[in-house]
């Protein structure tokens, strides 16, 4: 008799041929969100050489969609953690934490990006930058976290 195969072995939550469940995907989608925040950063630096507005509009969609994948990140994050802990004994909150600094810091660049090109320079490049790098940090914890999961 056939137990089931690698996919379906565990139950409905299993996503993988690892077996990693699907509430812990949410660092993928953390992850996800690092091209457009990227691209924020490029786009401000491209405005501040050559001062063509439409550089900080590109920044400021782009800036929207790396804010939208990491608040759903964060929220999907939020309610994995607290429905189902890691069992971690430090830094459990990390990951969320970072999320939510990212999150907080995506939406005081989106409305820096809604005032006129000139006017947004100075904090732009300086918020997408950081904008970046915290989604780097959280998608490094992320998954990291996901990886030793997989890996035990």
């Amino acid at each position: 008799m056939v137990e089931g195969n690698r996919l379906t072995r565990g139950g409905p939550d299993r996503v993988s041929a690892e077996g990693v469940p699907l509430w812990r995907m949410h660092a993928v989608v953390a992850f996800s969100s690092l091209p457009s925040f990227l691209g924020a950063a490029l786009c401000d630096w491209a405005y501040a050489s050559s001062y063509q507005v439409q550089w900080t509009n590109f920044a400021d969609w782009l800036n929207a969609g790396g804010l939208a994948l990491a608040v759903v990140a964060f929220a999907w994050a939020a309610l994995a953690e607290l429905l189902k802990p890691w069992h971690r004994a430090g830094g459990r909150w990390l990951y969320v934490a970072l999320l939510a600094v990212t999150v907080v810091v995506g939406i005081v660049n989106a409305f820096v990006h809604a005032k006129d090109g000139w006017a947004a320079m100075p904090a732009a490049p300086v918020l997408s930058l950081l904008a970046l790098l915290l989604a780097s940090a959280a998608s490094v914890v992320g998954l990291a976290r996901f990886s030793r999961k997989v890996q035990a």
